[in-house]
């Protein structure tokens, strides 16, 4: 029974109450402390160690479908097969522990089989972003010295005319080329493990011999940053596994919190959660919290060739799919699209997003919309391996504004933003810093910057955010995006989240645009929900009434489509910035 539905006072105990319950000796959640570079740090007991301990946890579900695309689909035996022989071709292709192997595709079945296959072979995974240009995916294979690289046919047309300046790559596999000519170094994917639906028929293969460890490095995750070349976080198995016990925790704490039992928790005695992935499983959020997880308790996803909001009902309704999300737009997407009524779409028991601000209105119209869910938002970035808070049921119901409390295992802390080193009171604004076992070891090659932005085990966030009394994170801005008009500061999301309130609005940013006295003045961009209609003043004057008259944005541009972003869902107020310009030249 879901808490939403109890008639129990809410809440019966504290969010320290409900922890504590959780991961005391013995507990479903228990936690221990481990020392990880020389940092003392909490992290979960009963966690999986590394994440080959993932990939065999999913083979207990072996006639289960794992993953699901259009017309092909393919069990967890399948699935197990595939990724062991391409592991075993790779260890062939002299691909050794700690040998970079970049994936670079779009959402595809093959995607998670090349991830586990360099896994397995306990070499330095490197997803780097689908969506780069042909010269952005030059620089990531060269910052990584990629030993191989396990591409799609359209990723390969980007990278070929820069093999030759790529040394260190020795190997490159293409999954679905449509046929012709290969550049050199390059063989079909399906020739060493056939089309997904004949996975199955692949026979079976022990596992690579390889010795792995929680500690030990396991991938790099590009940042996705609006500013300057992108940075490779390294992560290691424990960071991702991690993210294993604070998927769970969340669910649980809410049961407590609800005066209800614990649920069970034991995947195989539950039914199959279905997932509906719209994110990229090359950013931290599709990966981490959405692949490592679902594989780890026996579930599917279902995956889409893009975002498209009518086919995502269709695929709802046809593979009863339970939980889904990604950013507030799509939320908004489901919620407002005319043909919504016209789906069945009643198995929804969980619709999450991040990475973007939300409006607290949005949490009353999941409710509203799909009764049957619970909405949910968290707060990470890829240095924390994605989620470090997460926020669910009535506890994000009341407070909307949220990000949530940190999973138990991770500490948060807000500091004077002028020395670092100053904590702050519950309710003061300042500089998140975070620390716990999804925090990242450092930059790829980059020391000055791992020692500016990892201190003593604590991330330096570079957002703006406090903390309430009892531990609920809100992000007030990130620090580099907060505007200076005359000496006041304007924090972005506010301004944003009045005009969430607007009923026609659907996705707004607020940016800076340079002036001669005043430093910098706020300005908006906003795109409307289908067939809606608002004024650039009617929106001023909504503004105007919320909030003080030097946060009123002095313009108010309308953007055709919902707002650029990158992999991380972040809004690329830059692009934005731009169309101003233009438009200040065009005049």
């Amino acid at each position: 029974m879901s808490d939403k539905t109890s008639t129990s006072p809410w809440p019966v105990m504290s969010i320290a109450e409900a922890h504590a319950r959780l991961t005391g000796l013995g507990a479903p959640f228990e936690i221990e402390e481990a020392v990880i570079r020389g940092v003392r740090t909490r992290t979960w007991k009963n966690a999986p160690p590394t994440l080959r301990d993932i990939f065999l946890n999913g083979q207990r579900f072996k006639d289960r479908e794992f993953l699901v695309y259009e017309d092909d689909r393919a069990t967890y035996d399948a699935y197990g097969r595939a990724t062991i022989a391409l592991a075993h071709r790779l260890i062939a292709d002299g691909v050794k522990k700690g040998d970079r192997v970049a994936v670079i595709m779009r959402n595809l079945p093959e995607w998670p089989v090349a991830f586990w296959a360099g896994q397995l072979c306990g070499a330095i995974v490197t997803p780097l972003n689908a969506w780069w240009t042909g010269p952005e995916l030059e620089y990531g294979l060269a910052d990584s010295g990629a030993k191989v690289a396990i591409v799609d046919d359209e990723r390969l047309e980007r990278v070929a005319g820069f093999l030759e300046s790529l040394p260190d790559l020795k190997k490159v596999y293409v999954a679905r080329h449509p046929g012709g000519a290969l550049p050199p170094r390059t063989e079909r994917l399906e020739d060493v493990i056939g089309k997904v639906n004949d996975w199955g028929k692949l026979p079976e293969q022990a596992l690579p011999d390889v010795p792995l460890s929680p500690d030990d490095d396991a991938t790099i995750l590009y940042t996705s940053g609006t500013t300057g070349k992108p940075k490779g976080a390294l992560g290691t198995h424990r960071n991702m596994t991690s993210n294993v016990g604070a998927g769970g925790i969340s669910a649980a704490r809410n049961f407590l919190r609800a005066g209800e039992p614990l649920p069970e928790l034991d995947a195989t005695k539950l039914p199959q959660r279905v997932s509906l992935l719209v994110v990229p499983m090359f950013h931290a959020t599709g990966l981490s919290s959405t692949m490592g997880p679902t594989m780890n308790a026996g579930g599917k996803l279902v995956l889409m060739r893009r975002w498209d909001a009518e086919p995502a009902m269709q695929l709802i309704e046809r593979e009863k799919v339970t939980a889904t999300g990604g950013v507030p737009t799509i939320a908004w997407q489901l919620i407002e699209h005319p043909a919504r009524a016209n789906y069945d779409l009643s198995s929804l028991l969980s619709v999450t997003y991040g990475g973007a601000p939300s409006a607290p209105e949005l949490v009353r119209k999941i409710a509203e919309t799909f009764p049957g869910s619970q909405p949910g938002n968290g707060w990470g970035m890829t240095e924390t391996t994605a989620t470090f808070t997460s926020h669910l049921g009535k506890d994000y119901e009341a407070r909307p504004d949220s990000a949530g409390p940190a999973a138990p295992v991770g500490e948060m802390e807000i500091r004077d933003p002028a020395d670092g080193r100053s904590v702050l009171p519950p309710g003061a604004v300042g500089e998140l810093w975070v620390k716990g076992p999804q925090v990242v070891k450092g930059y790829w090659n980059k020391p000055d910057a791992t020692a500016e932005t990892f201190v003593d085990g604590w991330l330096r966030t570079g957002d703006l955010a406090r903390l309430d009394e009892e531990g609920f994170l809100f992000i007030i801005d990130r620090a580099k995006d907060m505007l200076i008009r005359g000496g006041e500061n304007i924090y972005c999301v506010e301004v944003e989240n009045v005009l969430y309130e607007h009923p026609e609005v659907m996705d707004a940013a607020l940016i800076g645009l340079p002036h001669k006295t005043l430093g910098e003045e706020p300005a908006a961009v906003v795109h409307l929900r289908p067939g809606g209609t608002a004024t650039e003043q009617e929106l001023k004057d909504l503004v105007r009434s919320r909030l003080a008259a030097f946060k009123v944005p002095v313009k108010v541009a309308f953007w055709p489509e919902t707002l650029p972003r990158n992999a991380n869902g972040k809004i690329m107020k830059g692009e934005l910035k731009q169309a101003f310009a233009e438009a200040s030249e065009a005049a």
